[in-house]
């Protein structure tokens, strides 16, 4: 299968499993509506998909939250599989990623380097004396 095509079909499992999460319509407990996925990965041949999930909420929550995806996996590949109508649906693998986290955490370090430059002065308080 091409690779444009691959990606498409992964854009689309995206899609279908936020909005299995964001409507509920998971019933583990431990799946919070707090949770993203924000890439699937299919492989060539369509038998199997890594589904990469992060959250803001602490790692330990997303780890649980993911762990409520893999249980719910069967669920979730049944009903996205009648939905999108293609001959084979791939195994879902649900992967805790904190990369959103990482990032995230990052910028925030930028942004205090930037704001301690600012305020610490260069020896000159910008007066002329």
């Amino acid at each position: 299968m091409g690779e444009y095509r691959l990606d498409r079909l992964g854009e689309q499992i995206r899609e279908e499993i936020s909005k299995l999460i964001l409507g509920g319509r998971i019933k583990d407990p431990r799946v919070s509506t707090f949770l993203t996925v924000h890439r699937v990965e299919v492989s060539g041949d369509l038998a199997h998909a890594k589904v990469y999930v992060s959250s803001f909420l602490s790692p330990g929550e997303t780890r649980q939250g993911v762990k409520g995806l893999e249980r719910a996996a069967g669920f979730i590949q049944g009903t996205i599989g009648k939905k999108l109508r293609i001959r084979q649906f791939p195994h879902l693998t649900f992967i805790f990623d904190e990369s959103i986290r990482e990032g995230f955490e990052m910028v925030q370090k930028i942004n205090k380097l930037e704001i301690s430059d600012v305020e610490t002065p260069d020896g000159e308080d910008g007066s002329d004396e």
